[in-house]
């Protein structure tokens, strides 16, 4: 591997649901950077015994980005180790800037979305034939902002499935919106508590009963809220036409 750097998933916390290629890279690596506060340090066991580790929850941009450049200017490859997926709040944008700037080479390497981990954990298909066939990935504002139109009530409307990230803090304006947006109150709801670590804890509820389930388990991060009817048992019942006999070949 030549020096450069690697913007790698390190998928939801579960070191089997790192990729090969993500794995590969934090096997080679000289440099890693991790998201220690979201990263188990389980998925750095198979870097090397000389790697120099960071971890990146007490760094700062221009800290994140002189480790790099130092690293980069000595012939080194770097792994900067993102939790998830890095292209879903990854906050890589800023980091990818940075090195633009300074003409520095940079792959991104796609990780598996805490998301996905999270419908695993429920046997939900989130796109069930005649029920959803759209996904609203959304957060609720807080440190950053959330455009007006992004609203979760203006979201709520389309009544499809739908996965809050970084809000079961504020589960009480999650479920408002929810229920202004039109939402019933019986609809399908869960909590998922670290999907992919050892204490992972997965909650069902409804929109109706949501902050009852959230704040009775005492949860205030690192919990994805799901809500939709992609959620209810009975689509299980329902069978896709693309494995219908009317299907040929052709």
């Amino acid at each position: 591997m030549r020096a450069r750097v690697y913007f790698s998933g390190g998928g939801p916390g579960d070191p089997g649901m790192l990729t090969l290629k993500g794995k590969r890279i934090i096997e080679e690596a000289d440099i890693i950077i991790y998201a220690d506060s979201l990263v188990p340090r389980e998925v750095l066991k198979f870097a090397r015994k000389d790697a120099v580790i960071y971890g990146s929850a007490s760094m700062t941009l221009e800290q994140i980005t002189d480790v790099i450049v130092n690293a980069v200017s000595q012939g080194r490859t770097v792994a900067r180790l993102q939790s998830g997926d890095p292209s879903i709040y990854g906050a890589i944008a800023g980091q990818m800037r940075m090195l633009d700037a300074r003409g520095i080479a940079y792959e991104i390497v796609p990780g598996v979305s805490s998301l996905l981990a999270a419908a695993a954990l429920l046997r939900a298909e989130l796109t069930v034939p005649g029920i959803s066939q759209t996904v609203i990935i959304t957060r609720l504002e807080g440190k950053t902002p959330v455009p007006r139109k992004e609203d979760i009530r203006e979201l709520a409307k389309h009544q499809a499935s739908m996965a809050v990230f970084l809000s079961a803090g504020m589960v009480e304006a999650v479920v408002a919106g929810l229920l202004e947006g039109g939402y019933p109150p019986g609809t399908p709801a869960a909590v998922v508590y670290r999907a992919g670590w050892p204490d992972e804890k997965v909650i069902r509820a409804t929109v109706g009963t949501l902050v009852e389930a959230v704040r009775g388990n005492g949860i205030t991060r690192q919990a994805l809220i799901l809500v939709g009817e992609f959620l209810n048992p009975d689509c299980r019942q329902l069978r896709s036409r693309l494995y219908s006999g009317e299907f040929g070949d052709g």
